[in-house]
């Protein structure tokens, strides 16, 4: 017989609890639609039960009694044998061995008499499972049930013509009254809009008619042969017994199919939701520590209700925090908060499944237990290797007779396992992926984590501004202090930038002490908050017992400013921050992005990419500047000036090239340009009987570069030049951006007997202690100072006194920028030694060079008989 448990059943509640006892959602139009059909299926049942019995005659004989209480017995004995197969969530069809007292009843008593007996024991049997929910629907399908085997039974014995019950028909009769209760359980789904498959349907319906033939079958033949066959009743009870045993093995089948079903729903519900989750993350990096959505737990914990045919599941989870997050499935939860640290099934130690009775509890299980309104809880915590990462509870068993078995256990116990691997490798890999798009620093975006959140509204057409913020005391920062208190400069810049956005703006540390920061607004807003950050920023940062002084500077891009020269994308918008970044004129300022902006930088973009060619094509070309002795007016060398004529920009010069040459690490092939070059000229004078010096200057990467000594050695040899013939002039702020990597190389040149210069000697680190390290043989004085000499007093001072120290220690001095004859004449009277500048000559190319020494100097017989030539005039 097949039954349906269509409605959750309310739990019992323990015989000292207080608290209300939950009672089904009211209200839901699939719950009255239900008792609608409920009390329909009452009235064609009474209807039929009317006509039957009218139909068929009914005889009070002394028998009619016992045979009343056997069939009771029969039918109770068969409900409490019956097989549970679970369909959907709060819907259970139970099969049980009905048909075989149902088929024996048909045959042996009355319509009413089998009616009231099948009524009782089946009504005493939903009270015992507390299906009272049921009640009017089960009462009205069980006398359908009898009605349908009396109607069928009694119209085939008609047909055959038949004084008695043949056992055709009572077997035809028994067959159709589970067919029939199928019929209207299913309709039943159909009422509470649980929606079953039309193929789980039809495979429900196959297996109820094999087990109804089955039955009917046996209770039939046990009938034949207990009244035909002397002792029958011994076999036919064995083979009852056989029976049943096969359909409690089928029971266990169809339950273990079940679980492995529900275990890979589980399964698949968790790495569908990853997926989902990979899906949101790729859109927005700030959403990758995310878990579950509450509908993805709410089908999860529906599901293990269905598997379990529980009352109530509660999922209580650690997603990403502390705080524990409760899904529940089923009855809601009494009011009043039990889900906290304490709780005692947070406690239960190990990781397998408990099963937990108000009976068998102590005081503290039992409290727990009266909280959540429950007799019994099945509960298995979630654990990590580390970790707890929450628990499931079962509450209370709805469509079997006992409680939680050992198969539900078992399949908890699973369930939890996968579950928790799950979980585990979900927060694992948000873990993982919120380090790939965040600063491990600072917490803030990354380079591409920014790229991803600021990639939609970028490009979206509607207003955006990318703002770049750069801390410009933080390399300074790292050499006084070293890396540890920058980080936590850089941590503290952070918090305050987080603070002036607000949580909503994306936000990234890009490196060092640089960040960015998308704003949905217009330029001019951007401007206004773009000064508030620079403010905050430029605030000073008290670390530790430390107070820092820090400037901050800003440069931001609108996407409203068009410009050609740069993509729309979100590298081009922070390449165009960059840019104005860059172009700020002082430190502590902002500056918005404008188009001639990207201009310049594209033309240094160019000379960059150019420069190798024009090195081959001849566009690249030394000149020389003169340097004359004071006062003997001899020519001693000349400063190796590079300029670059470029075919659509002109002449370039120097300061405009060279430095993002240098930036891209190509300075080592013009060094080497410029000094093949000066050698060349200085071999050339050589044998001409000329000894006059080439000056090169030095970049700082020629100074780190440990392989820069022997590439000199090396040209020099190639070109026969005496070393002190050359001349490396270096920056003093060269030299200390790496003082230790410098110096040991300045050695091996002073070691190769190269002289050495100190260019634009009086405004870097100049002091007497610096000088003394330094194995150099002149200093040159800034040529600021040299112009301003005859108008300000001060600027003479300056000059007169790097001369008197260069002499104190024995080094040559050199004045850059002469242009007058008063200075000329000023720096001869305080014993300066060489002077350069446009007094002088103009720098000038190889040939114009070799015209000017032959008009402007007289050659004659120096020291040694070498050969000097004297400037005229």
């Amino acid at each position: 017989m097949t039954r349906a448990d269509a409605e959750p059943a309310v739990a019992k509640p323990p015989a000292v609890a207080e608290a209300s006892v939950p009672q089904p959602p009211q209200g839901h139009d699939s719950e009255r639609g239900f008792r609608w059909f409920s009390v329909l299926i009452a009235v064609v049942a009474a209807a039929c039960a009317v006509v039957v019995s009218m139909w068929l005659p009914f005889q009070l004989t002394p028998a009619t009694a016992w045979t009343g209480l056997a069939l009771l017995a029969a039918f109770a004995a068969a409900e409490l044998l019956s097989m549970n197969v679970d369909v959907r969530s709060g819907v259970a069809w139970t099969i049980s061995f009905t048909e075989i007292p149902l088929v024996i009843g048909v045959v042996v008593a009355d319509f009413e008499v089998v009616l009231i007996a099948h009524l009782v024991a089946g009504i005493a049997m939903l009270a015992y499972r507390r299906t009272s929910g049921t009640l009017l629907y089960n009462t009205g399908v069980m006398t359908l049930e009898i009605c349908c085997a009396f109607a069928v039974a009694n119209a085939v014995r008609l047909l055959l013509g038949a004084a008695q019950m043949p056992w055709i028909g009572a077997f035809f009769g028994a067959l159709v009254a589970p067919m029939a209760s199928t019929v209207f359980a299913l309709a039943s789904i159909w009422v509470l809009r649980k929606p079953i498959q039309l193929v789980s349907a039809l495979r429900l319906v196959g297996r109820v008619i094999v087990v109804g033939f089955v039955n009917s079958s046996v209770g039939i033949s046990c009938y034949l042969v207990v009244s035909g066959v002397e002792y029958g009743w011994a076999l036919m009870g064995a083979v009852v017994l056989a029976l049943t045993a096969l359909y409690w093995a089928y029971s266990d089948l169809l339950r273990e199919q079940r679980d492995l079903e529900v275990l890979a729903d589980v399964s698949l519900m968790v790495a569908k939701s990853g997926r989902r989750l990979a899906v949101r993350s790729a859109a927005d990096p700030d959403q990758l520590g995310a878990e579950f959505a509450d509908s993805d737990w709410d089908t999860l914990a529906e599901r293990i209700r269905d598997q379990l045919t529980a009352r109530r599941i509660v999922l209580r989870l650690r997603l990403g925090s502390d705080a524990l997050h409760t899904v529940v499935a089923g009855d809601p939860l009494p009011d009043g908060e039990f889900a906290s640290q304490d709780d005692p099934l947070l406690r239960l130690h190990g990781s397998h499944a408990r099963q937990l009775r108000y009976a068998d509890g102590n005081e503290e299980i039992v409290a727990a237990l009266r909280a959540r309104g429950a007799d019994e809880v099945l509960v298995v915590p979630l654990r990590s290797s580390t970790e707890l990462l929450g628990v499931i509870e079962a509450h209370d068993r709805n469509s079997r007779l006992r409680g939680f078995g050992r198969s539900d256990r078992q399949l908890v116990d699973t369930m939890a396992a996968h579950l928790s691997t799950a979980l585990d490798n979900r927060r694992l890999l948000a873990t993982l992926r919120h380090d790939a798009y965040h600063d491990p620093l600072t917490g803030l975006l990354n380079r591409p984590g920014f790229a991803k959140a600021a990639k939609g509204p970028v490009t979206s057409g509607q207003p955006a501004v990318v703002v770049r913020v750069s801390l410009d005391v933080f390399s300074t920062v790292c050499d006084a202090l070293g890396y540890t208190w920058a980080d936590r400069m850089v941590v503290v810049a952070g918090r305050r930038l987080r603070a002036v956005l607000g949580a909503d703006v994306p936000v990234a540390r890009l490196e060092g002490a640089s960040f960015a920061a998308l704003l949905c607004c217009d330029e001019q807003q951007a401007r206004r908050i773009a000064e508030r950050v620079r403010a905050e920023l430029s605030t000073p940062y008290p670390i530790d017992r430390l107070t820092v002084e820090a400037s901050a500077t800003v440069g931001y891009a609108s996407t409203e400013v068009e410009d050609s020269a740069t993509s729309l994308d979100v590298d081009g918008m922070l390449q165009r921050a960059d840019v104005a970044l860059r172009a700020v004129a002082g430190e502590g300022d902002v500056r918005g992005y404008v188009p001639s902006m990207g201009q310049m930088f594209l033309r240094r973009f160019q000379l960059v990419t150019q420069f190798r060619q024009a090195l081959e094509d001849g566009q690249v070309s030394v000149h020389y500047q003169p340097k004359v002795s004071l006062p003997s007016r001899t020519v001693l060398g000349v400063e190796a000036l590079v300029r670059w004529t470029h075919p659509e920009f002109g002449k370039l010069h120097p300061d405009e090239f060279v430095p993002p040459i240098e930036a891209a690490g190509l300075i080592g092939a013009l060094t080497s340009f410029v000094l093949d070059a000066a050698l060349l000229r200085v071999r050339k004078w050589l044998d001409a009987g000329l000894r006059i010096s080439a000056a090169v200057n030095l970049s700082v990467r020629s100074l780190t570069d440990d392989g820069f000594p022997t590439l000199v050695a090396e040209a020099l040899d190639r070109h026969e030049v005496p070393a002190d013939l050359l001349t490396f002039e270096l920056t003093e702020s060269g030299v200390m951006a790496d003082p230790e990597r410098a110096l040991p190389i300045l050695r091996e040149l002073h070691t190769l007997g190269v002289v050495l210069a100190v260019d634009d000697f009086g405004t870097g680190y100049s002091s007497l202690a610096y000088l003394r390290q330094l194995p150099v043989d002149e200093v040159k004085i800034d040529k600021s100072f040299v112009f301003g000499m005859g108008t300000d007093l001060g600027d003479l001072a300056v000059v007169r006194s790097i001369v008197e120290l260069g002499h104190s220690l024995g080094l040559s001095v050199v004045a850059e920028g002469v242009e007058e004859d008063i200075a000329r004449d000023q720096l001869e009277s305080m014993g300066c030694d060489v002077a350069q500048g446009y007094l002088i000559s103009r720098p000038l190319s190889e040939k114009r060079l070799e015209a000017w020494l032959q008009a402007r100097t007289a050659r004659a017989t120096g020291r040694n008989e070498a050969a000097v030539l004297t400037l005229i005039g």
